[in-house]
């Protein structure tokens, strides 16, 4: 039995491996009309954990790039040696120009700014003990990091004191050493309030508190909290009070606490927060009351504190279990979450309950904003830049890094409309694509709807349906594989499918180039897109 279980086995890893490179193709091939910006950049082994860096500065020798700082590690195979590393990405300036007719189809890159000037360079590698499961600055000096691996100790470093590569000498040296875990983890989160206050949740059911303030090489937990049965997989700080944390656990449970309150209990927790593992957790940045969790049955919540007996909503988008979520630090109502289905999803809680055509509801719930598709494996982390708002950076098992920002008339054609009373059936213009830092075509429209309609072969990903519907359901249903038989199993994907490289999407100026399915044409001051 187990023979013939085998070769059924490697057929449906085949079957699964091509259906993941065809998506990714279709992904690539329709990139260009879904993001302003697109970078995707092949490491040497995959990272756990991204965050960027606060701080950002013009690029040397290049006025129209701006240089912002990333974070990230490695988790290599037995016997290599792992590292925390900081890296230098450059960006191009929301005015810089792009050339769509640049179009270079090996690298998947639009407008030729790839290759030296939109690049990822590592500035810093210091030697880690083991896999980085994450890396968090501490908010008030980002010099200083805090690293989990799979020691049961947590790691401080800061990044001032080590050199930028290490010598064949060097070794793993930490600045401190916090001690309390019996077993590794993953949470881990610097109070953004007070300074040098260090939580972690581990494998250990515990969740431990730090003060780096005075510390020595060697520290000592200050506070050990046992309110969980089972693994801590995330921690966070509540933004604006300090004094209160929340935990998520694979009891299924999530937790909150008060740091002034003595005993190891939380002082609010609620069993049976979610179906599966609850694996993060995130406090709004812009509410007193609000806050996420995402679990391994596939969903978000979003919860009121002052009352856990139900979450406000929940938010089903994902196909596999949710790994991380974030809120935009930008936007009051946008948040982010990826997961194993190789998918960021990126929604807005303004959109629920918004009325849908039937066709619609098909596509996924109208909060749904975006989904980015350019991972072919389980996407680790995600994290906002906060100096360049909509700018995501995602890292995945296939050793990719990826930086990316939706086309904002994603986010803003249906502003746009609501003020110049589009839907009402009255001619009315209609901006089609922003050209940033230069000046925007106008598009007439009459009666709500034209152009061309959505391919039957699914490899479109545009169509000349101008209302809002396009840019948040057809604008991505290439990356999101509900149409044109993208069908079959998930799985895990190869990191030499993906070539280094950048993509920048197209003004209305300069388009002109042909895909194997669309054609884009300008017509008068009108711009329509139609299947060749």
């Amino acid at each position: 039995m187990a023979e013939t279980d085998a070769p059924d086995q490697e057929r449906q890893d085949e079957a699964q491996d091509k259906m993941i490179a065809e998506e990714y193709k279709i992904w690539k091939k329709n990139s260009p009309f879904l993001y302003d910006l697109v970078m995707t950049h092949a490491l040497e082994w995959p990272s756990l954990t991204v965050q960027w860096l606060p701080g950002v500065k013009t690029a040397e020798n290049n006025p129209e790039y701006a240089t912002h700082k990333l974070l990230f590690g490695t988790h290599t195979a037995a016997g290599e040696q792992n590292y925390l590393i900081q890296a230098n990405v450059n960006l191009p300036l929301p005015d810089t120009e792009i050339d769509a007719k640049k179009y270079e189809d090996e690298r998947g890159e639009v407008g030729g700014f790839g290759g030296m000037n939109c690049k990822v360079e590592v500035k810093v590698k210091i030697a880690h003990e083991g896999e980085v499961n994450r890396a968090r600055y501490m908010p008030q000096n980002p010099f200083v990091v805090a690293t989990k691996g799979p020691s049961a100790d947590v790691f401080v470093f800061d990044i001032t004191k080590h050199p930028s590569a290490p010598g064949p000498n060097d070794s793993f040296r930490p600045e401190h050493v916090c001690k309390g875990h019996a077993r590794e983890g993953y949470g881990l989160a610097w109070s953004p309030a007070a300074p040098g206050q260090l939580l972690s949740g581990s494998d250990d059911a515990r969740v431990c508190l730090w003060d780096m303030t005075q510390a020595g090489r060697v520290v000592e937990e200050v506070r050990v909290f046992r309110g969980h049965t089972s693994v801590v997989e995330d921690v966070a700080w509540h933004s604006a009070h300090p004094h209160l944390f929340g935990s998520v656990s694979d009891d299924k449970s999530l937790a909150l606490w008060d740091v002034r309150e003595s005993g190891s209990q939380p002082s609010h927790a609620r069993a049976g927060a979610h179906e599966d593992f609850v694996n993060c957790l995130s406090f709004s940045p812009h509410s007193d009351f609000l806050f996420l969790t995402g679990s391994a049955d596939r969903s978000v919540r979003l919860w009121d504190l002052r009352s856990l007996s139900a979450p406000l909503h929940t938010f089903e988008g994902h196909e596999d279990e949710v790994f991380q979520v974030k809120w935009a630090p930008f936007h009051e109502n946008v948040f982010a979450s990826c997961g194993a289905d190789r998918r960021v999803n990126v929604w807005d809680i303004a959109k629920i309950g918004e009325e849908q055509s039937q066709e619609d509801a098909a596509d996924g719930p109208p909060e749904l904003l975006f989904i980015h598709g350019g991972h072919t494996a389980k996407v680790s982390d995600l994290a906002w830049n906060e100096e360049d708002p909509w700018v995501v950076a995602s890292v995945a098992e296939d050793n990719i890094l990826q930086i990316w920002q939706m086309a904002d008339n994603i986010y803003m054609m249906e502003e746009e409309e609501e003020e110049m009373g589009v839907g009402a059936g009255a001619a009315c213009a209609t901006r089609i694509w922003r050209d940033r830092g230069a000046e925007s075509r106008e598009g007439r429209r009459e009666g709500g709807r034209e152009g061309g309609r959505y391919g039957k072969d699914g490899l479109g990903g545009v169509r000349g349906d101008w209302d809002s519907k396009f840019v948040r359901t057809h604008a991505w249903h290439a990356s999101r594989g509900r149409r044109g038989g993208m069908r079959g199993a998930r799985g895990e994907g190869r990191a030499r499918r993906a070539r280094q490289g950048g993509v920048r999407r197209p003004t209305v100026r300069g388009i002109g180039r042909e895909t194997p399915c669309l054609k884009k044409w300008s017509q008068g001051t009108q711009t329509r897109t139609k299947y060749a």
